[in-house]
């Protein structure tokens, strides 16, 4: 039996072959004519020493051997192809791709990329809104802003400012509602896309963190952090409002907090990208970018009072 892999060609032919059951349309695959796959097939079958394909009247099937071989041949091509893209993405100082959660982008990042775009013509930004956690390599992926926490094994990760949630609502609600024991009588929104965070950042956890016997149940809730954001901005109610997705809304007077209270979430928003990519230019010029942009709300975290409910 030989050691020595086979021609990439022939292996070429037989991933084509395997995953069409047909010759013909794997040489219409790879523009090659059917002869000249069969004769691949028939190569790598010699290198072998065994059948990969039962040839059957107008069809084929895979053999044992065949079986065997397929999904470790698809999934070398599929690591060479991905291996492909990232050496080729080394090459691009000009585009970036980022994934980022659909709240995020909504709240945090679609409002201030004009600014990016001013400041960095040169780069094309482009956007995958998703909470799926992505493969760089396989999804072509240059940046992720992911939220949690935890670590964040084999890849550069920075954490972004601290966390917090605080009651948030426009002026006119804040007029009728002035104290936080007031906030018993009026209409709350619920956002439960942090209902996995542990210790609870919810209403609950803020009326006790105050020192208010109070457990609110009723209320409309969200899903998607951004919803329930909008739906505070529309004078729906009032939403415990998490830092990266209500500071512009809070800077620019759209929304107000007027207890100056908040409550960490134990979670951070993190900067991630594959080791050793951090420094390329596009990739620098937007982590730097965000944290510029992160300090320009700074003195709104600045003026509130965070309250450990770590031990209440």
């Amino acid at each position: 039996m030989i050691d020595r892999l086979p021609p990439l060609t022939a292996l070429r032919a037989f991933d084509a072959a395997a995953r069409h059951m047909s010759f013909a349309k794997a040489a219409e695959e790879l523009s090659v004519t059917p002869a000249a796959l069969s004769f691949q097939i028939k190569s790598l079958e010699e290198h072998l020493g065994a059948q990969l394909f039962r040839r059957l009247n107008r069809a084929v099937e895979l053999t044992d051997a065949g079986v065997a071989l397929a999904p470790a041949v698809a999934d070398g091509f599929a690591t060479l192809a991905a291996g492909w893209r990232a050496a080729q993405r080394l090459q691009d100082e000009q585009t970036l791709t980022v994934t980022a959660g659909p709240a995020f982008t909504a709240k945090w990042l679609a409002p201030r990329l004009y600014e990016f775009a001013q400041a960095h013509p040169e780069v094309e930004l482009r956007f995958s809104a998703s909470l799926k956690m992505m493969d760089f390599a396989r999804d072509a992926i240059d940046v992720a802003i992911r939220f949690g926490s935890g670590d964040d094994p084999g890849v550069f990760s920075l954490p972004l400012a601290e966390e917090w949630v605080a009651p948030v609502m426009t002026p006119a609600f804040a007029a009728r509602y002035p104290t936080a024991q007031s906030l018993t009588e009026a209409p709350l929104i619920f956002d439960d896309s942090i209902s996995f965070l542990n210790p609870s950042c919810d209403w609950s956890a803020w009326f006790r963190a105050m020192g208010i016997d109070f457990v609110p149940s009723h209320g409309p809730r969200f899903s998607q952090a951004d919803h329930a954001v909008d739906a505070a901005l529309a004078g729906v109610g009032i939403v415990l409002g998490r830092r990266a997705l209500v500071v512009k809304d809070v800077d620019e007077g759209r929304l107000v907090m007027p207890y100056g209270t908040a409550i960490p979430t134990g979670a951070r928003f993190r900067f991630l990208c594959p080791e050793g990519t951090e420094n390329r230019p596009q990739v620098k010029a937007f982590r730097e970018w965000m944290l510029a942009e992160i300090d320009k709300t700074s003195h709104i975290t600045d003026a509130l009072t965070i309250i450990d409910t770590a031990g209440k």
